[in-house]
């Protein structure tokens, strides 16, 4: 095989990785919209792939909120009515429990969130 015709092989076979729906899946985060109203989430838990990036959006639907996720680094605040979001990428399986991280009112306590990461 020449090298010109090794090369254009090369190429096409890059520019198919690249325009494949598993190259694109990889690099755009998942994005889970949550609700937070006193004194829960809505979902109040979410299921992710490990290795594959997540975006958080919180919006809160009165009070100001939070929700933090320890075991991923993630804290995201929202004043009343607001909108917040963090991005993580989940390094590990297993289940794991956010709390609200804003003073919200006598039941803030017992405000958790689940996060199921699989395989």
């Amino acid at each position: 095989m020449s090298r010109a015709r090794f090369l254009i092989c090369a190429a096409t076979v890059a520019a198919a990785m690249l325009a494949s729906p598993l190259a694109w899946s990889q690099a755009k985060p998942q994005r889970i919209e949550i609700s937070a109203k006193r004194f829960s989430y809505s979902p109040g838990e979410i299921t992710v792939k490990k290795g594959q990036p997540v975006t958080i959006v919180l919006k809160s639907q009165d009070v100001a909120h939070g929700l933090r996720l320890r075991d991923f680094g993630v804290n995201i605040r929202v004043k009343a009515g607001g909108t917040g979001e963090a991005t993580f990428t989940p390094d590990k399986v297993g289940d794991f429990t956010g709390h609200c991280s804003v003073f919200c009112g006598s039941g803030h306590g017992s405000m958790t969130f689940t996060v199921h990461v699989v395989a």
